[in-house]
């Protein structure tokens, strides 16, 4: 299964936003933004699935400030692969990233085209496509009946993936506030079958199903100068069940939302709680811990993924590990979900950004600016 650990320092729980809970669930589609741009206070809570309408998030209004992308990973025995299709204003960033487990070798394509252009995002998800052609990179995402069908052309490689979704399938949506003008709507949908094919140099690679998951981490918002993230996300099967864990921390600190989850067929159990991550700042290839909330969860990685961004006006640090979770999950009727083994993947940014998921899992990179 995928998800993160790290060392979490504790921040003080006031927060200027309550303390949203199981009485903050979402049931009916609102918008994000009021019609000044601000955060609309209707829109603070959780959904079960993408509820909120994000078309108030573009280049119309707080220019520069803007944050939205897609990011897929997908997780099989042999291959990760990582897809990436952004805007932020005043440039696009996209990467593709496809890693063979086996040689520990990578095919990689990034570009970063300023001003940004060729680059299309769905004003919420779900509807429309999300594409991005830069230099020799070609990525295409979009919706089918079902599930979401990824294309992806770099030199050397390409992608033709579907992720399943199955009925009654459920992501976790969350907003997340600092300010009434900065805030984040992020949903993290994992444990999602994966079908298809990855070919590099002509070897065509089928993907093993049962073995095969997708995990998408959606974003829209505007963020503030400096912020560090914990995300983790992982996906497997227990006894015929397919489970999935997401966990997150550090970014939301303060605010009154969590973005922690555990899914059992689809199903979300949501965690309110935030919790508690260690890791080794120092060895991010050492074993996590990520704990609270009912989740015990040990992850242990194999590969530690790392990368350093600095345009001048944004930056990030980013370590990215993939590996093996173990441990529990016990509901609030008390029945305990052991977690088996499975893949996750960790992202440290910033000054300690770090996360882990199950079999699949990613990052962002865009986490510094000026402030404006």
């Amino acid at each position: 299964m995928n998800s993160p650990a790290s060392r979490l320092e504790r921040v003080s729980t006031t927060t200027r936003f309550p303390k949203q809970d199981s009485r903050s669930e979402i049931t009916a589609p609102v918008e994000l933004t009021l019609p000044d741009g601000r955060l609309n206070p209707a829109a603070l809570g959780w959904a079960r699935s993408p509820l909120i309408r994000t078309g108030g998030i573009g280049p119309r209004r707080f220019w520069g400030r803007n944050k939205r992308w897609e990011y897929w990973n997908i997780m099989t025995p042999r291959y990760i692969v990582g897809l990436t299709v952004s805007a932020i204003d005043y440039a696009a960033v996209h990467e593709v990233w496809i890693f063979n487990r086996d040689t520990r070798e990578a095919v990689h394509r990034a570009a970063t085209v300023l001003p940004a252009r060729g680059v299309s995002l769905p004003p919420t998800l779900g509807q429309g496509p999300a594409s991005a052609r830069a230099k020799d990179l070609r990525i295409e995402v979009t919706e089918e009946p079902d599930g979401v069908r990824m294309r992806v052309e770099v030199p050397r490689a390409s992608v033709d993936v579907l992720a399943e979704k199955p009925a009654g399938h459920e992501s976790l949506a969350v907003v997340v506030p600092w300010t009434k003008r900065r805030f984040q709507y992020t949903v993290k949908d994992v444990a999602r079958p994966a079908r298809g094919t990855v070919t590099v140099d002509g070897t065509v690679y089928d993907l093993p199903a049962g073995e095969s998951w997708a995990v998408l981490d959606h974003g829209r918002g505007r963020w503030p100068y400096d912020i560090t993230w914990n995300w983790g996300a992982g996906s497997g099967r227990y006894q015929g069940s397919v489970i999935g864990i997401q966990v997150g921390g550090k970014w939301t600190d303060g605010t009154g939302a969590t973005e922690n989850a555990f899914f059992i067929d689809g199903r979300m159990h949501k965690i309110h709680e935030d919790l508690t991550w260690e890791y080794d700042q120092a060895d991010f290839l050492r074993p996590w811990s990520v704990r609270g909330g009912g989740l015990d969860a040990r992850f242990v990685p194999f590969y530690d993924r790392v990368a350093r961004t600095n345009l001048g006006i944004i930056a990030a640090a980013t370590d990215q590990c993939f590996g093996v979770w173990s441990g529990a999950f016990t509901t609030a009727g008390g029945e305990v979900i052991p977690t088996i083994h499975d893949v996750a993947d960790k992202v440290a940014t910033a000054s300690v950004l770090a996360s882990a998921s199950k079999r699949a899992k990613i990052v962002q990179e865009i986490l510094k600016e000026v402030d404006t």
